[in-house]
């Protein structure tokens, strides 16, 4: 009998791991190619250089199909932050984190995460290369993300509807379909739609509430004007106009359809950057 369970268990435990097994991803492996040991040292230590180039990237680093190269990023800047190397090999690695696909939010936190086990004077100069490698992402999906904090509306989906009328990325909120429908339309930095008409024989038209950021709105024959968080926009049925961010702010407005008859929206060419871009230097 004791004999019988415990075969029973084997059999268990050999179809578990099976299974287990079968449905474990299997990722890719990339060779990692470094060619730095050779180029900076391969005359004065060529031992050395060969154990870096070949065997810690070339063999170490190349086995990311058992561990991934954002883990591997992960682990080294955290282990050299540890023992407080701060130098050139940290700041190639945080950028290697950042290629791997480590984000500046991610970073930030990660180093945060490291200043209580590791030092707060260690994460200090560990921020300041941080800072620097992931400097120009302020205007990637992390300003979106803080942008997205400043207001209490949510950015939404990316508006890919009406991509085709837009310049740059917009993004879409249903705030409310019921009675009164409304939406909130985020645009990032350099953004504006096309020129529109709001057509309607009676009625219609378009109201706009500027939510957060810095906006444009222009009637065709009329100087533009400028959209802040409060401002509020009336554009009348039947008339060409246009609006979006400014060159370097995200935007983000409310944009109420006016109920009317016959009511529909044509849409026309884009606004050309020539004449957007007179905006910014008024």
């Amino acid at each position: 009998m004791e004999r019988l369970q415990l075969l029973n268990t084997h059999r268990i435990i050999t179809a578990t791991v099976f299974s287990i097994m079968t449905f474990i991803p299997i990722m890719a492996q990339q060779k990692i190619v470094q060619t730095a040991g050779r180029q900076q040292l391969g005359d004065f230590a060529p031992e050395f250089a060969h154990l870096n180039d070949d065997i810690l990237f070339g063999e170490v680093w190349s086995r990311n199909d058992l561990l991934s190269l954002r883990d591997r990023s992960l682990v080294t800047i955290t282990s050299l932050i540890s023992q407080d190397i701060t130098d050139n090999s940290l700041k190639y690695h945080l950028a290697t984190a950042k290629q791997n696909g480590i984000t500046r939010t991610e970073i930030a936190e990660i180093i945060t995460h490291i200043a209580f086990y590791a030092g707060w004077p260690k994460a200090w100069a560990a921020f300041n290369l941080a800072k620097e490698v992931w400097n120009d992402d302020i205007k990637g999906e992390d300003a979106k993300a803080a942008f997205a904090r400043t207001m209490i509306f949510p950015i939404g989906e990316p508006n890919t509807a009406y991509a085709r009328y837009f310049t740059g990325n917009s993004y879409l909120a249903p705030i409310s379909t019921g009675q009164i429908p409304f939406f909130n339309v985020t645009f990032e930095p350099g953004c504006r739609n096309n020129w529109h008409i709001h057509k309607a024989d009676k009625g219609g038209g378009q109201m706009l509430v500027g939510v957060a950021g810095r906006g444009w709105y222009q009637e065709e024959g009329k100087p533009a004007v400028e959209i802040l968080p409060g401002t509020v926009v009336h554009i009348p049925a039947n008339v060409k106009h246009w609006h979006g961010a400014t060159r370097d702010s995200w935007f983000a407005h409310l944009a109420f359809e006016v109920p009317g008859e016959k009511t529909e929206t044509e849409w026309l060419g884009p606004v050309n950057d020539e004449e957007y871009n007179k905006l910014e230097s008024k």
